[in-house]
């Protein structure tokens, strides 16, 4: 029986992971680095393609295909070679990030294992269903999260908003796992003069808003444009990609817009400090990890007033936000950031002083807190002991 206090034997379970870019996959490296950092053991499951190790974990690539509207996400299944592999390793904690095709193997194998289970919500997956033509879905999809999150020992969400949310849905054991990022790479710096010309498309005096992550329809990247143009002098920089990104460009035709691409690391950080404004339009985020990477670099953060975002943007003090129905009001906070320099600066200073209180180490270190937890009340639970509040 594991004694609560050496390096643990973790097993993860993740439906997406490198090569693929996004906000899970950016939180499981952090993950992953201080995991080795600590000397815990870990081995990571996840779709094919991945590289076959990651910050000292060993990763197991599962069979799967592409989701026939989202090519980018990997639909894996695990059969009796990870079985095999899951037991060889014996976890004392066995953790599935956002279950959905793959995480519900990890719930099994765990079970049959007797080993305790963490299950994390990370992607509102009933609500992009309504972006996808598919809303009619959205109760089922809220059933089947249900059933497999309430199988976990300690269920974990990025945000207070996230959190009421799946309460109200009936999730057990819900607790708020909160979010950082590295400051050691994001944070403020001088602006290299070529990316800068590069974003602008040559006019680097123009008022530069930037976003960044995947490109596809629960985003609302489509309404930015009546938004913002024609506005003279505002020009649009759109970093990453996605099932919309050819779309888009379609959309954003004859507009001041540049589609650079995914950018990563110190080109990802050097865009960041490149912009003047970060936009953050969708409503559908469960916390929205790309706009305190820009409040780390230094710039202000435009935001729907929904979601998970609402941890982290505080309205006048550390950015601004508008009303998701009207998006209109983009323009007009856009114009309130280029009119008013003692504000910029005042939203800037006070988003780098929030963003630098987010350490990613000790999001890490809360996470493994609830490890301890979960690894409690299982014990408890298989022991006959009655846990009225264990969390």
């Amino acid at each position: 029986m594991y004694n609560h206090k050496g390096p643990m034997r973790i097993a993860l379970f993740t439906e997406t992971f490198l090569p693929k870019v996004d906000g899970i996959v950016s939180i499981l490296c952090l993950m992953l680095r201080r995991f080795q950092e600590e000397g815990h053991e870990v081995i990571v499951f996840a779709p094919k393609g991945a590289p076959e190790e990651y910050a000292g974990a060993q990763v197991i690539g599962t069979s799967g295909f592409s989701a026939p509207f989202y090519p980018e996400l990997k639909l894996s299944v695990a059969g009796p070679r990870i079985w095999h592999r899951l037991q060889r390793f014996r976890p004392d904690i066995v953790h599935v990030l956002n279950p959905f095709v793959l995480g519900p193997f990890g719930l099994w194998f765990a079970r049959r294992l007797r080993a305790p289970v963490v299950a994390s919500f990370h992607t509102d997956v009933a609500r992009y269903a309504h972006h996808y033509g598919l809303g009619m879905f959205s109760p089922v999809v809220w059933n089947y999260m249900r059933f497999l999150h309430n199988q976990a020992d300690v269920n974990l969400c990025p945000s207070t908003a996230v959190r009421s949310d799946l309460i109200q849905h009936g999730f057990r054991r819900v607790r708020w796992w909160h979010r950082g990022i590295d400051t050691e790479l994001f944070n403020p710096g001088p602006r290299d003069p070529a990316l800068r010309a590069r974003l602008t498309d040559g006019n680097p005096d123009d008022f530069l808003i930037l976003n960044v992550g995947r490109q596809a329809p629960e985003k609302n990247l489509e309404q930015l444009r009546d938004a913002l143009f024609p506005r003279p002098g505002v020009r649009l920089a759109m970093i990453g990609g996605g099932p919309t990104h050819e779309s888009l460009k379609e959309h954003f035709a004859g507009t001041p817009t540049v589609f650079p691409g995914y950018l990563k690391g110190e080109e990802l950080v050097n865009a960041y400090r490149a912009a003047d404004a970060f936009i953050f339009p969708s409503t559908t985020e469960t916390f929205g990890l790309v706009a305190l990477e820009a409040m780390a670099c230094g710039v202000p953060v435009i935001a729907a007033r929904s979601g998970g975002i609402l941890d982290t943007v505080v309205h006048g003090v550390n950015g601004l936000m508008f009303d998701p129905s009207r998006p209109q009001e983009i323009g007009q906070q856009v114009e309130s950031l280029r009119n008013n320099p003692q504000m910029y600066e005042e939203l800037a200073t006070n988003a780098l002083n929030h963003a630098r209180n987010r350490s990613w180490r000790a999001t890490m270190d809360q996470l493994i807190s609830y490890y301890r937890t979960a690894i409690r009340v299982h014990q408890r639970a298989h022991t006959g002991q009655v846990v009225t509040n264990p969390v």
